[in-house]
C-alpha cells in the first residue's frame, strides 16, 4: 500500500488527546466519520479505540486510502 503525506505522530496525538471531537479523522481527511463518530460518542468508547489500535499498528488510512503509518 502506498504511504500517506500525513504524520502518523499527529495522528496518534490526536487520537489521544482529542478522541471526543475526532481530530484524527478529520486529520485524515475523513469528514464524514468524524461527524459520525462525534455524535455517537466515539461509538461508546469502542471505536476510539479500534482507531486507536489501527493507529499504533500502521493500518490507519486516509481519506484516500493511504496508510498513515510510521514506517
Amino acid at each position: 500500500m502506498e504511504k500517506s503525506s500525513k504524520s502518523f505522530v499527529a495522528a496518534l496525538l490526536l487520537c489521544i488527546f482529542l478522541s471526543g471531537l475526532s481530530g484524527h479523522r478529520f486529520y485524515a481527511g475523513k469528514v464524514g466519520t468524524a461527524i459520525l463518530q462525534i455524535i455517537t460518542l466515539g461509538g461508546l468508547g469502542i471505536w476510539w479505540l479500534i482507531d486507536l489500535i489501527m493507529i499504533i499498528s500502521g493500518k490507519f488510512t486516509d481519506s484516500e486510502g493511504k496508510v498513515i503509518s510510521a514506517n
